[in-house]
């Protein structure tokens, strides 16, 4: 259900591969997505992350409600611990994650995107939180991370109306980061990733770290967070070398 590929040394593709569901989450997809981002997130050789999917007209089509419409309560309860960790893990890798979103991507899909730092869509891709219009919530993040990503009253309108909207709309809504032609978000998001991986390794996940935690703190707070990731990352070999490396105008070998 999922595939991990390497592209150089640094940045791993995390894809969706269960197509005959379109890529639809499962318990057993929840503990698969909970297990690959927890061996991601202890390989320091890791820079960043893409997520993907094999299939060319959906990234993630949401709950596998097949499954769910057997549950009984306790069932429920069950599958929601499990899934809740899936969601977590794309939320928690210490390195950024790219989503690169073809073809639908709604309820948990659009939430696993909306779990990542950055978002590019195909001109082609569909988005939703349609969870209202079946009887629950989004909950994967999305009442959290979309508000915290378009505002208030955008969010509003997207998760309580339950529509679809285009990648073009997303764009002009601020979920999608960057609007490309259909079926190159893959080759845009590596791009993307390969850039960041270049990077100081140390100071990308301390600056993740500061956005992350301070995003939900004021300013003072948030201040305070910033402070302690740059001193983390002043005093590290990363610095000494990136230092160097401009006064000899020389491509940094990052320490890490």
């Amino acid at each position: 259900m999922l595939q991990l590929t390497r592209h150089g040394e640094h940045v791993v593709e995390l894809t969706l591969d269960r197509p005959d569901a379109m890529n639809a989450i499962s318990t057993a997809f929840s503990e698969q997505i909970t297990a690959a981002t927890a061996e991601l997130a202890r390989d320091a050789s890791v820079r960043a992350v893409v997520l993907t999917s094999s299939h060319p007209r959906a990234f993630c089509v949401g709950a596998d409600l097949k499954e769910r419409n057997g549950f009984t309560d306790a069932q429920m309860m069950d599958h929601r611990l499990v899934s809740k960790l899936a969601y977590r893990g794309v939320l928690d890798l210490p390195v950024p994650a790219v989503a690169a979103v073809e073809g639908y991507a709604l309820g948990g899909g659009m939430e696993i995107a909306l779990s990542c730092d950055l978002i590019v869509a195909g001109a082609e891709a569909t988005l939703a939180l349609p969870e209202v219009g079946v009887g629950v919530i989004p909950g994967g993040g999305g009442t959290q991370l979309l508000t915290r990503r378009v505002g208030w009253s955008r969010a509003a309108s997207m998760i309580l109306t339950a529509r679809r909207f285009t990648a073009e709309q997303g764009r002009e809504l601020g979920v999608v980061d960057e609007l490309v032609e259909a079926g190159s978000a893959r080759e845009r998001a590596l791009e993307l990733a390969g850039g960041i991986a270049r990077n100081s390794p140390v100071a990308v996940r301390n600056a993740k770290k500061a956005m992350r935690l301070g995003m939900g703190t004021d300013l003072a707070a948030g201040l305070e967070i910033e402070d302690g990731c740059w001193r983390a990352t002043a005093f590290s070999a990363d610095r000494a070398e990136g230092v160097a490396a401009f006064a000899e105008k020389r491509t940094p070998q990052w320490p890490g």
